[in-house]
C-alpha cells in the first residue's frame, strides 16, 4: 500500500480510525462504503486505519477476517502499536480526517454522525468536481439517529463487566450470568473466542446468540430508546469484554 502521504499529494483521502469490535466504528462503515464506491473514480482515496481498543482486536490475521467479514474493501493498516495514532492524534474510535489533494486537512470528525457534512467535503475536495456535471442526492440517512437534526438520547454508557477494556468477563459456576439496566436502541456484546449467549429482556427469554468469531455481536435492537433490563448468560470459556448501547430516538 503506498503511503498516507504519498496518496495524499496526488488525490484527496479519506482516512478512517476504527476498531471492529467497537460500535460507533462498525455503525460507520455503510457511509464509508457507499462514498467509496461513489467517489472512487472521481479520485478520492480510502484508507482504514485499525488501531486496536481490546486485547483481541491487536492479531493481524483476526483484523483481517473482520475486515472481510464488514465488507471493508479499501486498504487497511493494522496499526497494533498506535504508530498511526500518536501521529494523527484522532482521540476517539471513529475519527474521519479528509486530506485534500497536496495533503491539506480539510476535514475531522470524531464518532458517528456529520454523515452529510463529510460527504459534502469529499465533493468539495475532488479535483473536477464530477466533471461540472451534476452529483447525484446525497446518501439517505441509514438509521433514524443519522438524520441531521434529529434529537438523539444518549445510550446507557458503555460496561466492562471485567473491569476494564484489556479485563474480559466470563461465566463462571458462582457468577454464570450478567445482569444490568439500559436505556438505548440497542446493546451490543464485544467479544472473543466462540460459543452461545443465552439472553433475556425483561425476564423473558429470547433466541440465543451464535458466536463464530470475534468481535461485536448484536443482543437487542429497538426503533426507539427503550428501557429494559438485560441478562446474558455466554457459554465457558465465551470471553465478554464489554456491552455497548445505540443511540436512540426519543420513545413515543
Amino acid at each position: 500500500m503506498e503511503s498516507i502521504d504519498r496518496l495524499a499529494a496526488a488525490h484527496p483521502i479519506l482516512v478512517h480510525f476504527f476498531d471492529f469490535a467497537q460500535l460507533n466504528s462498525v455503525r460507520t462503515i455503510p457511509y464509508l462504503r457507499s462514498w467509496h464506491e461513489r467517489y472512487r473514480d472521481a479520485g478520492l482515496a480510502t484508507i482504514g486505519v485499525h488501531s486496536p481498543r481490546f486485547p483481541f482486536t491487536q492479531d493481524a490475521a483476526t483484523v483481517a477476517a473482520a475486515v472481510e467479514r464488514l465488507g471493508i474493501d479499501w486498504p487497511v493498516a493494522v496499526d497494533p502499536e498506535f504508530t498511526l495514532w500518536r501521529l494523527y492524534e484522532p482521540h476517539g474510535w471513529p475519527a474521519l480526517f479528509l486530506w485534500g489533494q497536496g495533503g491539506a486537512l480539510r476535514w475531522y470528525h470524531l464518532g458517528e454522525g456529520e454523515y452529510t457534512g463529510t460527504e459534502q467535503e469529499i465533493r468539495e475536495a475532488l479535483p473536477d468536481r464530477n466533471g461540472g456535471g451534476d452529483w447525484p442526492p446525497l446518501l439517505e440517512p441509514i438509521r433514524p439517529t443519522d438524520a441531521a437534526d434529529v434529537k438523539v438520547i444518549a445510550p446507557t454508557g458503555e460496561v466492562f463487566p471485567g473491569g476494564s477494556t484489556e479485563e474480559p468477563w466470563s461465566s463462571t459456576e458462582g457468577e454464570p450470568s450478567l445482569e444490568l439496566d439500559y436505556e438505548a436502541g440497542g446493546a451490543y456484546a464485544a467479544t472473543d473466542g466462540e460459543g452461545r449467549i443465552s439472553i433475556r429482556v425483561d425476564g423473558e427469554e429470547r433466541e440465543p446468540i451464535e458466536v463464530t468469531h470475534p468481535g461485536l455481536h448484536e443482543l437487542t435492537s429497538h426503533e426507539r430508546t427503550e428501557r429494559h433490563r438485560l441478562e446474558l448468560e455466554p457459554s465457558p470459556g465465551l470471553l465478554v469484554y464489554s456491552v455497548q448501547f445505540a443511540a436512540g430516538v426519543p420513545g413515543d
